[in-house]
């Protein structure tokens, strides 16, 4: 034993630093500001994910859910991680090899889930166009009549482009075609209508971080009737075990089983914050929400026209109230922008992302954030770094 002593090494000495995180404005495309009630709710004494009252917190996320998605979808739970993990969770438990999908790709998303799609060996087909493009729903139909996928996507909330994509008639085209409908609202539930149900969406999800405003880790997804019975019709098992529904249902109390098995340990803090911010929501109403972001937003708009500056998305009926756009000002270095505003403001707004890096700056005011005074503090921001940073001669 006495050979084998612990080496005090430099490792050691930073872990016996306090933590330290600075305050930040989180005003870029999410993770968003988490306001106190939250973070108090995330902050009380664990209890045993398997406890009766962690299952009492689950059914009333599940019920939140339902409200927040406009669904009475049985099949609706919070996966256990980031928005990315109910993406994989989707196509994973949908798809089987060598199946057909169809891919509507203006953006980051569109690319992430063909990717996800393929790396599991489906046949991905992809209808393409460049970051600020929307299609319309005669284009939606041809390519679903060319490659009769069994999913299509479609990103709600495209937040690299700040984009927010009609939905209105596709979950029916889907369905005239034997397809399911997926549809990822991460950067636009709770700012922008979406009715689950009403709109024939068959698998919805979204993350905790943005408009919900709870800390980044869960992720709600409901799954409507047809999506379930593909999903528990498979030949095959979906590759990944942690996001098999079959486990999870049980696990959410979803598969009319008297008792709940073991699956995995979810994030009891994290679901303790979900619930909370789902409260909160209910609360306002979703309506009131709606419109309390595009309110928000068309200020922001008319005070960046008045800087002087083009936003991104032409229409504004196809702006995504949370996430706003605007098109690099010429001359100057958008990297050079976001640095002084982080550095004077401690403000964080974005750059692109994936396809729309280098054509956008990104200003994300959602939930706690979405209001007229973040607002005229993101504008007075950007007007001084639009003063103290030097153009380029070109």
């Amino acid at each position: 034993f006495s050979s084998h002593q612990p080496i005090n090494s430099t490792e050691k000495a930073c872990m016996l630093r306090p933590l330290e995180a600075p305050f930040r404005y989180l005003f870029g495309p999410g993770p968003s500001n988490v306001p106190p009630r939250i973070l108090a709710a995330g902050g009380r004494p664990i209890i045993g994910h398997m406890h009766s009252e962690m299952f009492g917190i689950m059914n009333d996320i599940k019920k939140g859910i339902q409200y927040a998605f406009q669904t009475s979808n049985n099949m609706t739970l919070a996966m256990s991680g980031s928005g990315h993990t109910a993406m994989e969770c989707a196509v994973f438990n949908i798809v089987e090899p060598g199946e057909s999908v169809l891919v509507a790709i203006n953006g980051i998303w569109g690319e992430r889930v063909a990717e996800i799609a393929e790396r599991m060996g489906a046949k991905v087909h992809t209808l393409f166009k460049t970051p600020g493009g929307h299609f319309t729903n005669a284009e939606i139909e041809q390519a679903l009549a060319k490659h009769k996928p069994v999913l299509f996507f479609l990103a709600h909330g495209e937040s690299s482009s700040g984009l927010v994509h009609p939905v209105d008639g596709v979950g029916d085209i889907c369905h005239k075609y034997n397809c399911l409908l997926l549809v990822d609202s991460v950067a636009s539930l709770g700012a922008a209508p979406l009715l689950m149900d009403q709109q024939n969406i068959d698998i919805l999800y979204t993350g905790s971080q943005k408009a919900l405003n709870a800390p980044p880790g869960t992720a709600p997804i409901s799954f409507s009737e047809r999506a379930c019975h593909k999903m528990f019709n498979r030949k095959t098992k979906p590759v990944s075990y942690l996001l098999d529904m079959t486990h999870l249902s049980n696990y959410w109390g979803n598969d009319g089983k008297p008792e709940r098995k073991y699956h995995h340990t979810g994030p009891v803090s994290g679901f303790f914050a979900l619930r909370e911010s789902l409260a909160i929501l209910a609360e306002m109403g979703l309506e009131n929400s709606w419109s309390h972001h595009t309110e928000v937003a068309e200020y922001l708009w008319k005070g960046l026209e008045d800087l002087g500056l083009k936003l991104f998305i032409k229409d504004k009926d196809l702006r995504l109230p949370s996430v706003t756009t605007i098109a690099i000002p010429e001359g100057y270095d958008w990297k050079e922008l976001l640095a002084y505003i982080m550095k004077h403001h401690q403000i964080e707004f974005t750059g692109g992302l994936g396809p729309s890096v280098g054509m956008v700056l990104r200003i994300g005011l959602m939930g706690y954030n979405c209001n007229k005074a973040n607002a005229a503090m993101a504008l007075a921001a950007l007007e001084d770094a639009l003063k103290q940073c030097r153009k380029s001669k070109a």
